[in-house]
């Protein structure tokens, strides 16, 4: 899993409350298990029109945001059915950070084991986020993991919260594999000790 340490980058603003993981990701795209390819159906029935064309009004076809790097968006992203692709969608489009004033509790962690930060933040702060991500191509923010802090365009600052072992994971960029092969050797032990003891087993 890539590791994510600072990020800078286009963020793109949607206001919009309880986007669930249908929206981010409609489930005709569900028939794959990869996790690459699957940005072509980020928001697909915003993205696009019902003959297959690009929607111009919604925001990640705008020219400022097509390589936007952050999403600031209203409160409980993600919830709904707790399909993974959501957040595999997100990162194969480019989106590295989520801000929201909450998150539904599977996707929040879904987004941890595939390298994206979900970041929450006040309805204060994200009023300010939010008009910062509406000032186009300057909509320039950047997230700061080490020091848990958001700079926006102005220079201005806003610190978030974040459990320890979460922001490891990201920082060293440990999914739940990488995290149990760092057992590698406890494992291997283990076993080797367990064909002695219980050679039948």
């Amino acid at each position: 899993m890539e590791k994510f340490v600072k990020l800078t980058g286009v963020a793109a603003p949607l206001p919009v409350v309880n986007i669930d993981t249908d929206m981010i990701i409609p489930k005709d795209y569900l028939k794959t298990i990869k996790r690459t390819g699957l940005g072509a159906g980020l928001f697909a029935e915003a993205r696009f029109n019902q003959d297959g064309s690009e929607n111009p009004d919604f925001v990640l076809n705008k020219p400022a945001y097509r390589e936007a790097k952050i999403l600031v968006a209203g409160d409980n992203f993600g919830c709904g059915s707790s399909r993974e692709h959501a957040p595999w969608a997100l990162a194969d489009f480019g989106i590295r950070c989520v801000i929201s004033t909450s998150f539904a509790d599977i996707f929040y962690n879904n987004c941890f084991k595939n390298g994206i930060l979900p970041i929450i933040v006040s309805p204060e702060e994200l009023e300010k986020l939010m008009d910062d991500a509406e000032r186009g191509s300057n909509a320039v923010l950047t997230v700061d993991l080490e020091s848990q802090e958001i700079t926006g365009p102005d220079g201005g600052s806003i610190k978030f919260e974040l459990d320890a072992f979460k922001r490891h994971c990201l920082l060293n960029g440990l999914d739940d594999i990488s995290l149990t092969l760092e057992k590698s050797d406890n494992i291997a032990s283990y076993e080797s000790k367990l064909a002695t003891e219980r050679p039948w087993a």
